[in-house]
């Protein structure tokens, strides 16, 4: 029998991918977009193949019909209004879409018979400063944005409608995540942001004194993570991510060195609420995944800059 998925956000950067990696593995997919920063180019291929979009704001009422007429087995919850700095400029609509929408969801899929949700959560917006590198998910969570709020906010949801109503989660606590199809217009997206700029012959810009440290996850390994969790670590919070943290000063040198570029970037005062340093520990997604980022960054890194070099 063939298995069925739903994707929210399946237009974006990961869901697109995403949604890809679950045809080839012949599941039938519908994806739930409203298209406020994912795009339907994103999702050429995948509807060519048999991909359904119904476009809609994870809010709308009609979501229950919807996932009722589709009857899916697993939700892939990855729609969110996923920026930091808007969140805190106005953090009730980001918590409409991230905590009203996603309850939205988890009723739709609990009435529709589905089996499981698997939802992207924020490794860097929830954990916040603070906690011992790199972060494991017992870590005590202190955002420090509405986004990482909403974040943290909706996992006692999770677990309310797997006590209520016995529908399986799993959290995955995302790494900064990279590679083709991310928006260099988006915040948080700095390698796409870096490779275009120095593409184009621009002047990157560094936010801070570029010592600041990420985590960086290759897509491809992000969408196989997922697909893992489908059948496996049911009610857990998981790291996906290396492990691994590299500073936006030696990201810079090394992507410029890829490139060929020779400019220094322009250091601008830093923003207000991004974390200074963030990686976290994936040993629980290798334990009850069997996951591990297979892809190494200068890999990751180069796939994702050929495909830049694409782009008109």
């Amino acid at each position: 029998m063939t298995r069925k998925a739903i994707v929210t956000g399946g237009a974006g950067f990961v869901g697109s991918h995403l949604t890809e990696v679950l045809l080839d593995r012949e599941w039938e997919v519908l994806v739930v977009d409203d298209l406020s920063s994912g795009k339907m180019p994103n999702l050429a291929g995948a509807r060519h193949r048999g991909a359904v979009v119904h476009v809609t704001d994870i809010r709308a009422p009609e979501l229950v019909d919807l996932f009722g007429r589709f009857h899916p087995e697993v939700v892939f919850h990855l729609a969110a209004h996923a920026k930091v700095r808007p969140s805190m400029e106005n953090p009730i609509h980001d918590a409409g879409v991230n905590v009203l929408g996603t309850l939205n969801v988890l009723g739709a899929a609990q009435r529709s018979g589905a089996r499981k949700v698997c939802f992207a959560s924020s490794g860097g917006a929830v954990y916040g400063e603070g906690a011992r590198m790199p972060v494991r998910e017992t870590a005590v969570k202190n955002p420090a944005s509405p986004y990482g709020i909403s974040k943290k906010i909706v996992e006692d949801y999770f677990r309310w409608y797997r006590e209520v109503y016995g529908l399986e989660y799993s959290l995955l606590a995302l790494a900064n995540v990279y590679g083709p199809r991310q928006d260099a217009a988006l915040e948080g997206g700095v390698i796409a942001i870096f490779a275009k700029a120095m593409l184009e012959g621009r002047r990157p810009v560094i936010f801070g004194d570029g010592n600041q440290s990420r985590d960086f996850v290759y897509v491809g390994d992000v969408c196989d993570a997922f697909v893992r969790a489908a059948d496996a670590g049911d009610g857990l919070m998981m790291n996906v991510g290396t492990g691994a943290e590299i500073t936006i000063n030696k990201l810079y040198e090394t992507m410029a060195a890829l490139i060929g570029y020779a400019v220094r970037a322009d250091h601008v005062p830093a923003k207000l609420g991004d974390v200074y340093r963030s990686v976290v520990d994936p040993g629980r997604a290798k334990k009850e995944l069997g996951w591990e980022a297979w892809t190494d960054l200068e890999h990751g890194l180069t796939e994702t800059i050929e495909w830049q070099r694409k782009q008109p």
